[in-house]
């Protein structure tokens, strides 16, 4: 398993976790009032902006590897032309037969 989806996974485990806790101090809340529920809101804003920044941060890296995946794209493109056009003539002309098939 690679670091993204490593990354990605937990990602979503602590946005289930998020979930189930501000679901669960949201009920809590609803009979509370005063200083107390002031406090169980102060808990869900600081769960929630914990999980925007992690989402942030993991954008961040999503943007990084996208535009490292591009770069090697346009170096390999320029170094080998002729392998490129080639490439795309072939995935042209399976996608076209796939879709010609289904029609």
């Amino acid at each position: 398993m690679s670091a993204t989806e490593t990354q990605r996974e937990r990602l979503v485990d602590d946005f289930a976790t998020v979930l189930t806790d501000a679901e669960a101090l949201l009920k809590a809340s609803a009979t509370e009032t005063g200083e107390k529920a002031r406090d169980l809101r102060s808990q869900v804003e600081a769960k929630l902006l914990s999980a925007k920044l992690r989402l942030q941060e993991l954008q961040g890296q999503s943007v990084d590897k996208a535009k490292a995946a591009a770069r090697a794209t346009d170096d390999y493109v320029h170094d080998h032309p002729w392998q490129a056009i080639g490439i795309a003539a072939a995935v042209g002309m399976v996608a076209g037969l796939l879709i010609n098939r289904r029609m």
